[in-house]
């Protein structure tokens, strides 16, 4: 039994696993140090730790039936919400988020692990309605998202919050949701983002007055266009029901995303911090406050920069040995990374995260079942997600969210959340040739 496990193994997934935990590891040692050559941090020691304990983790889903968890995702779904709503009223203030709990230097972060609940039990859904209307299919799984994701958003955690919205997406395509509803939630989302930060943009970088963003600076006015958004939209939904006409199913559609990124906006600037909403403005012009807001993108960009082609060899970078990336062992882990190893250490990384994104396809290809096939695609968006925006952040074409790079960024809470949903691909691929169902 044993040894039918161990042939069992995906080798070269593992392998990629290692190559990027023990870099990692490396990188964040690296961090540590300070001008002076004294390293004056221990968190590559904590993380250690952390990769036992994930790769323990790892073996053991790898090992066990996954189909088993049907039964249970709503109770761990269920669990995680509570655990969140705890999180929020009681959990420790870390970097203006209540998002953690725990005691002394032992801390988890439920929103890493709630990612994991979110996938199984949506999956447990839409395997579950296939034949059930297509409207009400979307809705419903649009409740399963909004709930985690909204209590994640008043922490307020928006990085961890906007995770959920690219699994969701890939989850719902394989599932055969009708893409015109999965284009309501981008559109949705990134109008929502756009008018949330306009005003932002206004007076930070644009620097005067625009007529038209002063819709969205005035509450009364946004309320009165709020107002006359919703009555064209449930105009639009009346016309459809009496006439049964296609403008007026497009006219309900166009409306009702522009209606709800209106509330979605008011709603982002109550929760929203400010220094969070600069974030998403900065990366247009990081030299629009280049101490403050913009300061992370420039100095991340300066220390890849730096470099090159073979790096500047490892313990060697000064970006980081001299303080000037913040968070640098954590959201920009890819930046030290970079100056130390240069571009050839960039390219071997990439191939490392391309190779798990290949292998986790091919699991979805060749899965023989819609409950695993709609895992692993929650899986592929969630690390593919936080790749490209990680990546795209510390390169400033991409807005800072604090969102980690998978394997190699410091945090535990993430790093066991990555082990088990490589456990999980692990359990669906070794399994996916057993035709015998326990759902």
């Amino acid at each position: 039994m044993k040894l039918k496990f161990i042939s069992k193994i995906d080798y070269l997934l593992l392998l990629c696993i290692v190559f990027l935990t023990s870099i990692g590891i490396a990188f964040i040692y690296s961090s540590g140090f300070n001008s002076d050559g004294v390293n004056v941090s221990r968190e590559y020691i904590k993380q250690i730790i952390w990769l036992g304990i994930g790769l323990v983790l790892l073996i053991a889903v790898s090992a066990f039936d996954y189909r088993q968890l049907n039964k249970y995702s709503l109770h761990f779904y269920v669990a995680m919400i509570a655990m969140l709503l705890y999180t929020r009223f009681f959990g420790r203030l870390v970097n203006g988020a209540r998002s953690w709990i725990g005691i002394g230097d032992f801390g988890i972060q439920p929103s890493e692990l709630t990612k994991i609940a979110f996938i199984l039990f949506l999956s447990k859904y839409l395997a579950g309605s296939q034949n059930e209307d297509p409207t009400k299919r979307f809705l419903k799984s649009l409740v399963i998202l909004g709930i985690p994701m909204g209590v994640i958003l008043l922490q307020p955690d928006l990085g961890t919050a906007t995770v959920f919205l690219p699994t969701f997406l890939f989850m719902c395509f394989m599932a055969n949701i009708p893409v015109r509803y999965l284009l309501i939630v981008f559109f949705t989302g990134m109008t929502t983002v756009v008018l949330t930060v306009l005003p932002v943009w206004e007076t930070e970088i644009l620097r005067k007055s625009v007529p038209a963003i002063h819709i969205l600076t005035n509450f009364k006015l946004r309320m009165l266009v709020f107002v006359a958004l919703f009555g064209i939209t449930v105009i639009g939904v009346i016309g459809f029901i009496l006439f049964r006409k296609k403008y007026y199913y497009w006219i309900t559609y166009a409306f009702g995303i522009l209606t709800t990124s209106i509330l979605g906006s008011v709603a982002a600037g109550k929760v929203m911090k400010p220094y969070q909403i600069a974030r998403l403005i900065v990366f247009i012009d990081p030299y629009s406050d280049p101490k403050g807001a913009g300061w992370n993108i420039i100095q991340s960009k300066t220390a890849i920069g730096a470099g090159g082609l073979l790096g500047r060899g490892f313990l060697q970078g000064s970006q980081s040995h001299r303080r000037f990336l913040p968070q640098q062992s954590t959201d920009f882990i890819f930046s030290i990374f970079s100056e130390e190893m240069g571009f050839i250490g960039g390219v071997a990384m990439y191939a490392a995260f391309l190779c798990i994104l290949l292998r986790i396809l091919y699991v979805i290809k060749q899965t023989t079942n819609n409950y695993s096939c709609y895992i692993a695609s929650g899986i592929l968006g969630m690390f593919f997600y936080h790749f490209i925006v990680n990546v795209g952040m510390v390169m400033g074409i991409m807005p800072i969210t604090g969102i980690p790079l998978p394997f190699m960024s410091y945090g535990g809470s993430a790093l066991i959340t990555n082990m088990i949903a490589i456990g999980l691909i692990m359990s669906i691929n070794s399994r996916r040739l057993d035709f015998s169902s326990a759902i």
